[in-house]
Parts: C-alpha cells; structure tokens; sequence
C-alpha cells in the first residue's frame, strides 16, 4: 500500500477540530502535523482495540491499520464500545472502521482481514511506523513482539484478564522485549481465556486508553513513556503499581546476541494447536462419542436413554445460576479435589464446563486418580444450546 504524503497544513476544519491540542505547547501546530503524518497498525478489533481505535482517530492519527477476521456478537457488546447491536454479525474490520471514519473523516483506515501469522507479519507491518497489540492469545503476542524487534518498530503492549490488566512499550530501542518479561510461554491450558474465565466491561477501556496515550506520547516525542515500565492495574482495588522492566542481553531476540532472526512457528512455541486443527477436531458429526469425548447430541441421548452415569459440571455457582443442563452435579473444577468421595470410580462419568477446557481438565484428574471410564463433553453447555436446547442461555 501507497503510504500518504507528508502533510504540509491542517485545513482550517481540522485545526478547529484539533484546536484543543493545538493550544497545548506539547503538542502545537507541529506535533499535530506528527499525529497526521502517522502510520499505526493495531492488531486486532475487539476489546483493547475498540477505546484504541476510537481515541486514535480521534486525536488524529493519519492512517491506521487493522488486522482482524472476527465478526461482531453479542458477548462483544459488554466491551467493545467500537461496536453497537446494529453490527452483530458484521465484520469488526467493517464496523470498527465506519465507527473510526465517522469520528475523523480526515483519517485513511487500512483493513487486513487476516489472522496476523508468520508468513504475512512482515509485509502487514513494513508500512507502519508502530504496532499496537490488542490480541488475547500468547502464540500471537510472541509472534508480535519477534516481529517488532526483528524490523525495529515499538510495540505498545497491553492484556487484561477478569478485573486486571497490564500494558508497557517493548521493543523500543535499548528497552526490553515481551520475552525478557516472559522467556517462556505458560503451560497450555494454564491461563483461562476471557470466554472462560471473564472480563469486567470497562477494564479494557481502561487499558486500551493506556495503550494509546503510549502510541500518542511516542509519536509526539514527549513526556515519559513505559519503555521499561510494566504498569499494573488492579480494578477491584483501584490501584496502579509498577515494575522496573529490563532487556536481557542474553535475549534470544533483542539480546546482544540475538539467535532468532526470524519467525517461528509460534503455536508450536506456546505447545497449542493451530486454530485450523482446532476447528476440525471439535466438529465431529452429531452423535458422536469416542473412549475420552462425547457431544450434545450424543450426551442428550444418553439422559433420554435413562441408563445411570455420573454426569459433573465443574463450573462455578455463579455460572450454574446463568444456565444448567437437567441432571448434571455442580462440583466446581477447584472442588473437584476435595469432593471426589462423592464419585464412584467405577460409573460412567460426563464432565461438562461452558466450553470444554475445565472440564477436560478434570477428566484428566479423574483418569489420574483411577476413574476407568470417562468422557469430557465437546463444547460444554455453549454446544448443548447451540445443538440441543437453544431455550439455555449462552454466556
């Protein structure tokens, strides 16, 4: 893509428009022709990238990009203030756009619909002057942070998980990289995602501005920015810490001596499958059971079908108040431990959770305390409303 040419003025519109950074010496004549002049791409459309995108092209950002390939629903709306009920099913590249453009016209937006991957990284990102990730998943923000530091552009890091969030710069000359805070990725499985585990709806605007008054500071050239800061922010408290952040010269991507040049595959880094396998294992045709898996199609059977079997919901209580399945026994995951009297090892047992992770996480336990047959239901409830009663609420 053509990259715009420099700006030599503001319009008289949009120096009305901007007139309030305008009379700041910070910022003047000069410092908006930098805003206007800038080239920032975000990853990803969702919750951090809906206050970053909003607040971006309000303070006048000439061009953004946006790599994202979702589309807008209803669990989006509680967060992700870019977008409004009108939008659900549409692309979030589309609606987050037009929100972007309806706040500045005087703005390009740039919409990749793409999962940002070790093949395309490089040429989505050559263009833009920083990248700024909004992603919720550790093989992308590894494959983020190598690509930023491989071709020297800073990324304004940010993630936010239930009331708490943390947001820094990495890959900013002389500063640290994601790696030298976190070498390695966590255990797969080991941290819940937002689906699973929830997000309070106005942390990532909390975040997200943090993020983009970062973007904006780096662009002007002023005031002190997180370079080698990790702020923290916990909500239920209302409190920011800080933690000094330092690059390790023994890095293996911005150390000294750097042994990784390129891009890896990053699922295989962080030990997860790729999205592709995802999708092709967890559609098997309706009814189906294996020795370790059942569906909703084939669990609804087996209640209909009156046959005894321990049937385990390992969720919370809270969540068991939304939405439940009839028969199932509330013993939540972190329980499961304690309560394990309360099964026979010898029955049939079917384990659900909301998607399918804890509770294949429990069926683990149970096999590993000498449970003989179990099986972890495909989908958890969400399924069992999407397959087999739409009247169970979704969450």
């Amino acid at each position: 893509m053509a990259t715009m040419a420099p700006p030599v003025a503001l319009n008289k519109d949009e120096i009305l428009r901007y007139s309030r950074h305008l009379i700041l010496p910070e910022v003047g004549m000069e410092g908006q022709l930098k805003l206007k002049n800038a080239k920032v791409l975000m990853v990803g459309a969702g919750g951090l990238g809906a206050p970053l995108g909003l607040y971006l092209a309000a303070s006048g950002i000439g061009r953004i990009g946006i790599v994202d390939f979702d589309v807008v629903d209803f669990t989006n709306l509680q967060r992700q203030v870019i977008h409004g009920t009108k939008d659900v099913g549409k692309k979030k590249l589309d609606s987050a756009a037009e929100s972007m453009l309806d706040i500045n016209p005087y703005m390009q937006v740039d919409k990749f619909e793409t999962a940002i991957s070790s093949e395309n990284a490089f040429d989505i990102m050559k263009d833009y002057d920083m990248v700024i990730d909004g992603t919720d998943n550790f093989p992308t923000r590894y494959l983020i942070n190598d690509a930023c530091v491989i071709l020297k552009k800073p990324n304004v890091y940010g993630s936010i998980f239930r009331f708490e969030g943390q947001a820094t710069v990495f890959a900013y000359p002389g500063g640290p990289c994601y790696r030298c805070l976190y070498p390695e990725p966590p255990p797969p499985g080991l941290v819940p995602s937002c689906a699973e585990g929830g997000v309070l709806g106005i942390l990532p605007g909390i975040i997200g501005l943090v993020q983009a008054t970062e973007a904006v500071k780096l662009i002007l050239g002023v005031g002190e920015t997180l370079v080698g800061r990790l702020m923290l922010y916990d909500a239920l408290a209302m409190r920011f810490r800080e933690l000094k952040l330092r690059r390790n010269p023994e890095c293996p991507v911005c150390g000294d001596h750097p042994t990784q040049t390129e891009l890896i595959d990053y699922y295989q880094f962080c030990g997860v499958p790729h999205p592709s396998e995802i999708k092709e294992e967890a559609a098997p045709m309706a009814g189906y059971i294996s020795d370790t898996e059942i569906d909703a199609v084939a669990l609804k059977a087996k209640l209909d079908g009156g046959k005894p079997f321990q049937f385990i919901d390992v969720r919370e209580p809270h969540e068991y108040q939304i939405a439940s399945i009839p028969g199932a026994k509330l013993i939540p995951l972190n329980d499961v431990p304690k309560r394990i009297g309360e099964l026979d090892p010898n029955v049939e047992t079917i384990v659900h959770c909301k998607m399918g992770g804890r509770s294949a996480k429990a069926c683990d336990f149970l096999r590993a305390q000498g449970f003989t047959n179990v099986r972890n239901m495909l989908g958890g409830i969400t399924a069992w409303s999407d397959k087999v009663d739409p009247s169970v609420a979704k969450y």
